[in-house]
């Protein structure tokens, strides 16, 4: 799951709430509470009011990101956008603060269960993420080539801004308006960055332009068919049952709003992209940044929830490497291939029997394929599951507008009262870059049994607090991810030996993150050296050789998280079948792993181990 899917008013948001935060710096894990077999008599009780508190402030942190309430199903303040200054992170820490000073006053840790003791410690931490995430603000990219405000708004009023009621449209043509506002604090955050030596690199600018204006092409922009929001706008509205003279009032009002303020916001911050781009010639990583390897440290940190450093990240990713490169060695023969490794990857990056045809019905066999292979592990995952999501799972597309910026493939999570369903976003830009091999690995990650059986399912868990409902731990949410890919062997798929080869072709480009991360960032390595080593070592197309290596320079650290994260779960898992024997159960192992929602792996580990002293108890 792609971290840039969130705005960063959102992110600001999850930092102060869950410890979220794609762009933040971060302490190490909290230490996970000792377990305690006999909580106290009134612990239960306890818990329940600590769960009330921090569930107000979760919703009065919440209120103050109105693009967050959108998100998360709520109408609340939704005729406005996000304050993007440092004013507003400032503002939300200060709440944070508050929060977490009352929260020490009114509770003491010994008074709760083992659950209230982690929701306390998991508290804190959101907290200092968020103090984090403040000092290191001006470092991170507001534009990267994986996603802007210029097409975050966008994608946030068609997929998040439901027209159910006039009041519904007036509140998205506010919002219309307040573009204009929302782009000029962002042009004068570029800009000001841009003077420290904190701009994002050169690759970044062509495709957000690109995207921002194609967000003004079309009417009333011009003279071509209804733009994209108009026509998002229009067909909401034309829904509604009211007259059509209301109907016409509303449409002219939405074109107005694109036509002015709407249309002045984009081409203010379209032209502060074009100076930045004009001046901004390096495609360097963090290291080049003032305390720059600091910066990428903590980013390390947040993202793995380790204390691992970048050489032996570097290390553990080789070996990795390695290790696949062998797996890859006994394919080649079982399938009759002959030739060197390179080769082979190269065969089918290049046989268009291992790609779909790059026409509309292309696009639709990749949707209808990957719909069926989610299909068939939903229908198979009692098996291996106690619990599943309640729900549903789509697979779409990703916009036409966004997909010069979108990432190969995503997922998004539902909202907690059910009116979204889990979405699997794949780019099917181009679909000669698209490999049929890695269709069934990236649908289970991505979907069932991956990231919609562990965020869904987080979100559905009513005994945790919201924050840890909607919490983000890197390594524990794409770990999971990619353990998911390897668990669907176990569930009988990848019989197809091109299936296997798209299995393993994804998990060696985790385990390649590993190295071309921390070589960007840590080691200097150029955006050249690294597609290099890339297309010497991984199995991929060349278009996801470029847009990987793009996405690891403007979001650093993020990508060590998967490989991490699914090395650490086979070890507990191995401990755990070592430990008990015939009394281990597959069930009960993934309830453990997802009962409590997303935590740092240290924490993961003194669950699993807990278990494990227990004998294993059943986890039904």
């Amino acid at each position: 799951m792609r971290r840039a899917l969130l705005t960063a008013s959102v992110l600001a948001l999850a930092v102060a709430v869950s410890g979220c935060a794609h762009m933040a710096a971060a302490p190490a894990a909290p230490a996970a509470p000792a377990v305690v077999q006999t909580p106290a008599p009134d612990a239960a009780a306890e818990d329940a009011r600590l769960t009330a508190f921090l569930d107000a402030a979760f919703r009065e942190q919440l209120a103050l990101s109105p693009e967050s309430l959108s998100q998360f199903g709520s109408k609340q303040h939704n005729d406005r956008l996000d304050d993007y200054t440092r004013a507003g992170s400032e503002q939300s820490l200060a709440l944070a603060e508050r929060h977490l000073a009352e929260m020490r006053r009114q509770f003491d840790p010994a008074r709760l269960s083992e659950q209230g003791r982690i929701s306390m410690a998991l508290f804190e931490d959101g907290v200092a993420n968020q103090r984090m995430f403040l000092r290191w603000r001006e470092h991170s990219y507001l534009v990267t080539n994986n996603g802007a405000p210029t097409s975050n708004i966008p994608v946030l009023l068609l997929n998040n801004h439901p027209v159910a009621n006039v009041a519904d449209a007036e509140a998205y043509i506010s919002r219309l308006r307040d573009v204009e506002r929302v782009m000029g604090e962002v042009s004068t955050d570029l800009m000001n960055r841009h003077r420290q030596g904190l701009s994002a690199p050169a690759l970044v600018y062509p495709a957000v332009i690109t995207d921002a204006r194609n967000q003004l092409r079309g009417a009333p922009f011009d003279n071509g068919e209804p733009s994209v929001l108009l026509a998002d706008f229009s067909t909401k509205v034309d829904a509604l049952e009211i007259p059509a003279e209301e109907k016409a009032r509303l449409k002219a009002g939405a074109a107005e709003a694109l036509s002015g303020p709407f249309r002045r916001g984009y081409e203010r911050m379209i032209g502060t992209l074009e100076t930045i781009s004009r001046e901004k010639t390096d495609n360097n990583g963090v290291w080049a940044q003032p305390n720059g390897q600091e910066f990428y440290q903590s980013q390390l940190r947040f993202f793995t929830t380790t204390d691992l450093t970048a050489d032996q990240i570097h290390d553990i990713g080789l070996r990795e490497v390695e290790r696949l490169h062998r797996e890859f060695e006994a394919l080649k023969q079982r399938v009759g291939f002959e030739g060197t490794l390179q080769e082979f990857f190269e065969h089918v990056r290049t046989d268009p029997r291992f790609t779909y045809p790059n026409t509309a019905e292309g696009r639709q066999a990749y949707l209808d394929d990957s719909t069926r292979l989610i299909n068939q592990a939903m229908a198979d995952a009692p098996r291996f599951f106690h619990h599943l999501p309640r729900a549903p799972l789509e697979v779409r597309a990703v916009e036409a507008f966004r997909e010069n910026t979108a990432s190969t493939a995503f997922y998004e999570r539902p909202t907690a009262d059910g009116s979204r369903p889990g979405v699997y976003y794949v780019n099917l830009r181009d679909m000669t870059q698209v490999l049929k091999p890695e269709v069934d690995a990236t649908a289970y990650h991505e979907g069932a049994p991956g990231h919609h059986f562990q965020l869904a399912r987080a979100i559905e868990q009513e005994g945790l607090p919201l924050f840890r409902r909607f919490a983000y731990y890197g390594a524990y949410i794409e770990g999971w991810g990619l353990y998911a890919e390897k668990l669907a062997r176990e569930m009988g798929y990848y019989q197809d030996p091109w299936a296997e080869y798209g299995r393993l072709s994804l998990e060696l480009w985790r385990a390649g993150r590993l190295v071309v991360d921390t070589g960007i960032h840590s080691k200097g390595w150029s955006r050249d050296q690294a597609m290099d080593w890339f297309r010497t070592n991984m199995a991929m197309s060349e278009g996801d050789v470029v847009r990987e290596i793009d996405r690891y320079i403007t979001n650093p650290g993020q990508a060590t998280c998967y490989m991490i994260g699914q090395l650490k779960i086979f070890e507990l898992r191995a401990r755990a079948q070592a430990a008990l024997g015939d009394r281990f159960d597959i069930r009960d192992f993934h309830e453990v792993v997802l009962a409590s929602g997303p935590v740092p792996l240290s924490l993961l580990e003194q669950r699993v181990d807990a278990w494990i002293a227990a004998g294993g108890p059943s986890q039904r």
